[in-house]
């Protein structure tokens, strides 16, 4: 698996905040662009897309390009670790 996000070209989503309850936003295919996408990454004749959002808020649409068998490499994040104890050290339970 790539770890590189690779956008799903033509596609589009939108959140509508003023929809009724049970619709959740808007896809928007931009067709010469999309079919372009679909070509190019299509396997056994499927594209998968996930549909994520951005730190902004803002959503969009990236190639999910995950494959049964493949090994895939877990990310990490990193936890902060304080540089001294936040409690006295006669506090500490241990």
């Amino acid at each position: 698996m790539s770890e590189e996000k690779i956008f799903a070209e033509g596609f589009s989503f939108k959140r509508r905040e003023n929809a009724p309850e049970f619709v959740v936003g808007r896809q928007s295919i931009k067709v010469d662009e999309a079919v372009a996408f679909l070509n190019k990454h299509a396997k056994n004749g499927w594209v998968n897309l996930d549909i994520k959002q951005a730190k902004n808020g803002n959503y969009y649409c990236e190639l999910d390009n995950w494959e049964a068998g493949v090994p895939q490499t877990p990310k990490v994040q990193e936890k902060a670790v304080p540089s001294k104890p936040t409690k006295p050290i006669d506090e500490l339970p241990f």
